[in-house]
């Protein structure tokens, strides 16, 4: 399991990248787009905030286009590069032409047929938008856990994004996620409990250690 920081605001990546459990960067184009800097200047900052995988949305709609736009992310980004890859029937061929040399993620999944051709195709990762899966179908675990049924036999891996809260998040390793991809509000949700620092409190007016 992976958890990742779902962001293009440098100051966040520079946060996060304290917190030692990170293991890398997602961002798709509505992120960058809130980015001050550029795109190219945004992903090569988040690249040597945090060493690991630092995802990049294809923007472009053709063939050709997407395929040049891939191996110049890759050229920005170098070894840390995972490519997003929306679920068309155009993103499909890119994945299964790219994915031999860089490592592609399908993103927008909405259906479980369409994690299966990610992972005939070569994806590394099949991304599911959980919260928004559950707007827009009604249910984003049980799209989750259809794809964790159908891809338990292959080397593709569930990426969670679109996750609200710490509960959401849980849910949806239930329903058989492998990875979470999260904005930095939720991620620092996930490490805190009131009743943590209750206890916490409690040893320190009532205990010792061997500074006090």
């Amino acid at each position: 399991m992976a958890i990742y920081l779902d962001t293009a605001i440098v100051a966040e990546a520079k946060a996060a990248s304290k917190f030692g459990w990170i293991a890398g960067i997602t961002t798709n184009p509505t992120l960058l787009g809130k980015s001050e800097l550029s795109p190219e200047v945004t992903l090569k900052q988040l690249a040597q905030l945090i060493p690991g995988e630092v995802y990049y949305q294809l923007m472009a709609s053709d063939f050709d286009g997407m395929v040049a736009e891939g191996k110049a992310a890759f050229g920005l980004i170098g070894k840390q590069t995972v490519l997003k890859v929306p679920a068309t029937a155009t993103g499909f061929q890119v994945v299964a032409h790219l994915s031999p040399e860089i490592p592609c993620a399908v993103t927008a999944i909405y259906s479980a047929s369409q994690a299966v051709v990610s992972a005939e195709a070569g994806a590394k990762y099949a991304i599911a938008y959980v919260n928004r899966a559950t707007r827009l179908l009604g249910n984003g675990f049980a799209l989750v856990q259809d794809m964790a049924n159908v891809l338990k036999n292959s080397n593709t891996e569930i990426l969670a994004a679109s996750i609200k809260s710490p509960e959401e998040a849980v849910k949806t390793l239930l329903a058989g996620a492998h990875h979470l991809t999260l904005p930095l509000d939720v991620l620092q949700a996930m490490a805190v409990h009131e009743l943590s620092q209750q206890t916490v409190d409690e040893f320190a007016q009532n205990g010792r250690g061997i500074f006090k």
